[in-house]
């Protein structure tokens, strides 16, 4: 006869299996959604990264809860959401830190069109932010009527100022544009853009969980310039010296990765202590190692492809989740929705084709330049799910910028195969 802790610990057991199922059932549904994604995006002329966001938003219920909710609900909804809503965190903390490794600073010394660098740069952030933090302001009693106005207005602003530079690198090798100077010109103005883009949203994220209290602010403030300071100074030679030291016949030793592991997991909790999400510790650590060429290899040769297609696909999906077109169910909601997104590409395409046309850039390149700035893609998607986790703005703001998100990433390509030419190089 069992006793009562049997049966209990029998209870459990039977609810963890459940669990476990209905995960593995989500993730292999997810993965390979994602692969049918890609291929289709690719057959299209579109990035494969396009593919798997539009497939990850199908899958919510936007789609797949519309048309088959029974089987939709047996899916998504037979278990609870903490599985998936961790793996979609720990994902994310390994692909900002796979962002952080792939940003070549070197281009930001480029003496060549230095000043069209720097004008689109600025003008690519400062006309998207002005014009998001005063949509959002106006937008917020009738849109985000829980959020505080002001906040919502700059987490928006920051949205609008995003570039995607992972995207947008895959699309510019697709292009062979990589060397071109068009192509320096576009991937230096991007990365400055979405370095001050994070710093940006770790201080409006900051801002925000201060309650708008200065003493609170300021603390934060400090903390977080302490802790960029010790990553520099301390973490960045300490890690420089364990590759040096497990280095061996120009490859790198799983122990390294282990620890590398290690110090990626430890830099995301040193951020969620300091209150601005843990994906910054992620980003951080990728900056720090950057210009390792022989770390960044191995980690693209043995991780890399992994958190590509099986956690990435898991944040897209994740997003779709929480993201109901459906709700958008006025003329009203679509009419903010059109306002959205025609505001985010005038700051960024408006802004980023004025600038380049000062520097005597001509109609054609301005406009590659433009497009290019405009592509907003998986950094938007990180950007606006902070934003509705702080409750700063609604589900339906929500849903108005990762429809702005995907419009403006999925006109790059073809907008591209328009212009390109009247500059001159051939398209592949």
């Amino acid at each position: 006869m069992s006793t009562a802790p049997q049966l209990a610990g029998q209870v459990s057991l039977h609810k963890a299996e459940a669990v476990l199922f209905f995960t593995l059932l989500q993730l292999t549904v997810i993965v390979l959604a994602g692969r049918i994604g890609s291929i289709l995006a690719r057959r299209v002329g579109q990035s494969s990264a396009v593919g798997e966001i539009i497939i990850g938003i199908l899958l919510g219920p936007s789609l797949f809860g519309l048309l088959f909710p029974g089987v939709f609900d047996h899916v998504f909804r037979s278990a609870p959401p903490e599985p998936m809503q961790v793996l979609s965190q720990v994902g994310l903390i390994l692909l900002m830190f796979q962002i952080g490794i792939e940003f070549d600073f070197s281009h930001l010394s480029e003496r060549q069109h230095r000043k069209t660098v720097r004008r689109v740069a600025l003008a690519g952030l400062v006309g998207p932010f002005i014009l998001g933090l005063g949509f959002g302001w106006l937008a917020a009693p009738e849109l985000s009527p829980q959020a505080n106005r002001v906040a919502s207005g700059l987490f928006i602003a920051t949205a609008f100022s995003i570039t995607a530079l992972p995207i947008l690198g895959r699309i510019m090798i697709e292009f062979g544009l990589t060397r071109r100077p068009i192509g320096v010109i576009a991937i230096s103005a991007a990365a400055v853009n979405d370095v001050v883009g994070w710093l940006l949203l770790a201080l409006v994220t900051t801002l925000t969980l201060s309650h708008f209290d200065p003493a609170d602010f300021t603390l934060k403030v400090v903390l977080v310039a302490v802790f960029m300071l010790a990553a520099w100074f301390i973490v960045r030679p300490l890690v420089k010296w364990a590759i040096r030291r497990t280095r061996h016949h120009g490859h790198l030793s799983p122990h390294l990765m282990g620890l590398l592991l290690a110090a990626i997991f430890l830099c995301a909790m040193v951020t969620y202590k300091l209150g601005i999400f843990a994906i910054f510790g992620g980003f951080v650590m990728g900056v720090l190692v950057h210009d390792e060429p022989e770390l960044v290899e191995a980690w693209k040769e043995r991780i890399g492809h992994f958190v590509t297609v099986f956690f990435l696909p898991i944040f897209f999906t994740y997003t779709g989740l929480r993201t109901n077109i459906g709700g958008l169910d006025s003329l009203a909601l679509w009419g903010w929705c059109l306002l959205t997104i025609a505001l985010a590409t005038l700051g960024k395409f408006g802004g980023t084709y004025v600038a380049a046309r000062s520097c005597g850039l001509d109609h054609a390149a301005s406009s590659v330049l433009g497009i290019m700035m405009n592509t907003r893609a998986l950094m938007e998607l990180i950007v606006i799910n902070v934003g509705y986790d702080l409750g700063v703005i609604s589900q339906d703001m929500f849903t108005m910028l990762v429809l702005m998100a995907i419009i403006s990433t999925v006109i790059t390509t073809p907008g591209l195969r328009h212009w390109l030419p009247r500059m001159g190089p051939a398209i592949r």
